[in-house]
């Protein structure tokens, strides 16, 4: 959905057309905030990454298939960690992880936050140093956290009274003195979807502030001696434009962090103002760069800091989204194309809600361009559809694709890195894609896509 559309993509269907007739639209031009760096259009029209034509890789991997530009990620991290040259940046693994990204990461420099058992192992088998990740999660087993302190993470996060205790004992029985965080919930609204918006009261994450649950467990950490409470942790949501929340976030936690020094005499070390720092996915979106994040979050912090006579802690950020989001894109090969009595045409392409829940789940917005070929035909306004038995399954709500866009092309939709495949399923019995990293003009696989035997496997009836 490019910028044009801002006023055409409201009310009824009718009252769209004369705002895209016009508005004079290039259905061949890539809006280069949206793509991974190294994407361009070819000479023959064709869509490439990393010098690698996006035919070449439909042909060699079939589609749908997620594409992630490895010098795009890279660069990433190596912009996060050049803005905040004296902090810890973790990268969020729940955006997405496998092992060749946990060494991408890893080689570049940052830390990890996983937040499940699964993550945990994918991070440890890939090499990934224990003491280089943090662990979060609202409901950590037994299993889990024993699992984590016998690999001597660096970090967990501690979400409730109940994980404090049986993190303790487990600690206790090992004679091991883990580093922790305190998760606090700050009641601060982000302005962002009602499912991704975390810091809010009435949530499950964390130990509420204004109910002095926060208070109370700093307090039982420090006085039963046992774990290494090192700092205070929140998280206000997820795809944040607006770095208000963060000033609030900050504002609360820090005078936690003067009231427990007060009542027992302990600065806390560290603060994690965590993630959610948002992506473009259309040209309406205007994301801070990692420079800007860091001006404004030092200032916030140096002045509350200064305003609650307390030293300045070592800064912990959570980027997950902002790394790995715009890194990837997915493409698909469309499957038929329907034009509804005039109302509306749809694209369908061999993928869906499988690859890409985000559109249903948060009524998210998505780019597409055609990526096989260039076009001299008329721009068309369509809805990008998936193949699966659900009239909720939109890959992209509205957008412009040549009016000759027909069946075998290839359709590419950009910033699909973070949560498309991680949150990805078998939905009407469909294999979930290959993923695919791309550098140098090579493509090497990354993770393989599923098969209908991995899917029978399963299935011991």
């Amino acid at each position: 959905m490019r910028a044009h559309e801002a006023g055409a993509l409201h009310g009824d269907i009718g009252s769209r057309e004369p705002a895209w007739l016009r508005t004079p639209v290039d259905v061949n031009a890539l809006a280069t905030q949206l793509w991974p760096r190294t994407v361009t259009r070819a000479a023959d029209g064709a869509l490439a990454v990393g010098g690698l034509g996006v035919r070449e890789i439909a042909a060699e991997f079939g589609t749908p298939v997620y594409v992630l530009d490895e010098d795009d990620l890279r660069s990433r991290c190596r912009d996060f960690r050049a803005a905040f040259p004296d902090a810890d940046v973790y990268y969020a693994g729940k955006a997405f992880l496998c092992r060749a990204v946990v060494r991408m990461i890893a080689e570049e420099g940052l830390f990890l936050d996983v937040c499940t058992g699964g993550e945990l192992a994918t991070a440890l088998s890939a090499g990934m140093p224990a003491e280089r990740i943090g662990f979060h999660g609202n409901n950590k087993s037994v299993a889990e956290l024993t699992r984590a302190l016998d690999a001597g993470v660096g970090r967990i996060v501690l979400d409730s009274f109940t994980e404090i205790d049986r993190l303790t004992a487990l600690a206790r029985e090992r004679g091991v003195r883990p580093g922790v965080l305190i998760r606090v919930t700050v009641g601060v609204e982000a302005h962002t979807h009602e499912f991704i918006a975390t810091a809010h009261e009435d949530q499950k994450f964390g130990f509420s502030l204004a109910g002095g649950a926060a208070a109370a467990a700093a307090f039982k950490v420090i006085d039963e001696g046992v774990l290494d409470l090192r700092g205070l942790h929140s998280h206000i949501g997820s795809q944040i434009f607006d770095a208000s929340g963060f000033e609030v976030s900050a504002r609360r936690v820090l005078a936690l962090q003067a009231q427990i020094r007060d009542a027992r005499g302990v600065e806390l070390p560290e603060l994690d103002l965590g993630g959610g720092f948002g992506i473009a996915y259309t040209t309406q979106d205007d994301p801070a760069t990692p420079q800007e994040l860091a001006k404004r979050l030092r200032k916030i912090v140096d002045g509350e800091c200064a305003a609650e006579r307390l030293a300045v802690p070592r800064l912990s950020i959570e980027p997950g989204r902002a790394i790995v989001g715009p890194a990837v894109f997915t493409l698909y090969e469309v499957g038929t194309v329907k034009d509804v009595d005039g109302i509306r045409t749809y694209v369908s392409v061999d993928g869906g809600m499988s690859d890409n829940i985000r559109t249903a789940l948060y009524d998210a917005s998505y780019s597409a361009t055609l990526a096989s070929r260039a076009s001299t035909a008329e721009p068309l306004l369509a809805r990008v559809v998936g193949k699966h038995c659900e009239s909720g399954d939109i890959v992209v709500k509205d957008e412009f694709l040549p009016a000759d866009v027909q069946a075998g092309d290839l359709v590419a939709v950009p910033g699909t890195g973070a949560y498309c495949r991680s949150m990805a399923s078998n939905y009407n019995h469909v294999p979930r894609p290959a993923v695919v990293a791309v550098r140098a003009g090579r493509a090497r696989l990354i993770v393989r896509r599923e098969t209908e035997e991995d899917l029978l496997a399963l299935d011991v009836g």
